[in-house]
């Protein structure tokens, strides 16, 4: 395969599958940088396609270790509404760039973020979680992970506030997760991406990224809860920098 002649196509995938796989694992928002990574060699959503077997082989790994602890009082306001926004982004596929879209998810995650650290005094400018929040997020979750394979952090937004138990908020995404990849299949399809090649790839990836999902699971077992929140959130920031200098690199300063 032409892609795997590349050494630096290989490393940087490598790096991608291993991000995912710990973000799988219950650290999310490592698996947002995936995307960016792999899109220096091949166009997003190639890149996108490529990701995919080994995103499902990794869904199968989460959901049968958190199949225990996930919200569905979350779930069945969020999955409808996630269905609903990728189908929204497959009809503008072809006329939003990913750039604009991490971009967009960059600032909002960012806002987020700094509103959470700056205290209680800003609570009144924050929404709550409700019925209305989860419809909104799953929606922008849909809509972005179909286009950027960055829907986890919408949906963090409207699960954080809640402080759910740490495995079922872990449990919650990781079914989000799971769905959005299986509604995922029949977009790609019809956009073009499913090809002998990206399959290929794909499989290629496929050892890299269940080692990874292992350890993202090993090591969120064994990180207590409070520290594991403060990890989320410090990873959100971190992914919304990088989702904002990715975006402003593509669209000012392409290669």
């Amino acid at each position: 395969m032409q892609l795997f002649s590349d050494p630096w196509f290989v490393a940087t995938a490598l790096a991608a599958v291993s991000l995912l796989g710990l973000s799988k694992g219950g650290f999310f928002g490592l698996g947002t940088m995936g995307l960016p990574l792999m899109s220096l060699f091949v166009p997003p959503m190639q890149a996108a396609a490529i990701l995919l077997p080994t995103l499902l082989a990794q869904d199968a790994l989460t959901i049968w270790t958190y199949r225990r602890t996930w919200s569905a009082e979350n779930l069945k306001v969020m999955i409808p509404s996630m269905a609903i926004g990728i189908s929204i982004a497959y009809l503008f596929a072809a006329s939003l760039s990913a750039a604009d879209i991490r971009l967009a998810i960059g600032i909002i995650i960012g806002i987020f973020v700094f509103r959470h650290w700056l205290g209680t005094r800003f609570d009144r400018l924050a929404p709550r979680p409700t019925t209305a929040t989860g419809i909104f997020f799953g929606v922008l979750g849909g809509f972005t992970t179909m286009l950027a394979n960055a829907g986890g952090p919408a949906w963090q937004m409207h699960l954080l506030p809640q402080k759910l138990e740490k495995f079922t908020y872990v449990g919650t995404i990781t079914m989000l997760f799971a769905a959005s990849n299986l509604m995922k299949i029949p977009a790609y399809n019809a956009l073009g991406q499913f090809s002998l090649d990206n399959f290929a790839a794909g499989a290629m990836l496929l050892p890299a990224a269940v080692a990874a999902n292992y350890a993202g699971i090993w090591l969120v077992r064994r990180t207590p809860t409070e520290v594991f929140f403060r990890i989320a959130y410090v990873l959100m920031f971190f992914i919304a920098i990088e989702l904002i200098r990715s975006a402003l690199t593509e669209k000012f300063w392409p290669a």
